[in-house]
């Protein structure tokens, strides 16, 4: 059990401490940890959610089980979270802000769903979980926290880029879902240039994100000084 718990946590650790020694005005942990709790908490309405749909056979095939039964609703919910508790949160004030709380709570649901399919199918499986579904969860977080950062830090398409911190982890996560779910054969094969895509993504996200504050930073005080 112990093993377990470790080797499920370990890689939500890992990514949880990047992104946070990555922002050069760092959160509250409280804040953070509140984040973690209300992602971890989603897993069990999402599972009853998937378990209804999965009963009442309502996902017939591999693409409306990979984009509506889990990426819909999983990013769903956590866009709605954020939205609830972070959106209009006076901590949430500058661009990277959205990045680190909405991989929070990414990984928040990324660590019981871990933990649990570990207990489930064995610890043999930690370093491949941690490679693609763990991090794959915290990759989308940053893009739907990229986008939710625009949004705070800007008023231009504000509308937009809400709804972009949802639709793109969105699709993304769909895509994921349905390479494993359609290509048995070949899914490693295409997985990995996928990954390697959106980790490149994501690292330019995160850079320009934190950019972002410096640049407004040092353009305020240009103009006090004019």
């Amino acid at each position: 059990m112990i093993a377990v718990l470790s080797a499920g946590i370990a890689p939500i650790v890992a990514l949880m401490s990047f992104i946070y020694l990555k922002d050069r005005i760092t959160e509250p942990i409280p804040l953070i940890v509140r984040t973690f709790l209300a992602g971890a908490i989603l897993v069990f309405p999402i599972m009853f959610i998937q378990y209804a749909i999965t009963t009442e056979n309502l996902s017939d095939n591999s693409f409306i089980e990979s984009f509506l039964h889990i990426a819909l609703i999983e990013e769903f919910f956590k866009w709605f979270i954020f939205m609830f508790l972070i959106y209009q949160h006076s901590e949430f004030d500058n661009h990277y802000d959205g990045i680190v709380y909405a991989v929070s709570i990414s990984l928040g649901f990324a660590s019981v769903e871990n933990i649990l399919y570990l207990l489930i199918n064995g610890i043999e499986y930690a370093f491949w979980r941690a490679f693609f579904p763990v991090s794959s969860h915290a990759l989308f977080g940053i893009i739907m926290g990229f986008y939710f950062g625009k949004a705070k830090m800007n008023k231009h398409n504000r509308k937009l880029n809400i709804l972009l911190a949802f639709l793109l982890p969105f699709i993304l996560h769909g895509i994921y879902n349905y390479i494993l779910k359609s290509f048995t054969n070949l899914w490693l094969y295409l997985l990995i240039p996928f990954m390697i895509l959106l980790w490149i993504r994501a690292l330019y996200q995160l850079k320009s994100a934190n950019e972002s504050y410096f640049n407004t930073y040092e353009n305020k005080n240009k103009r006090k000084l004019l």
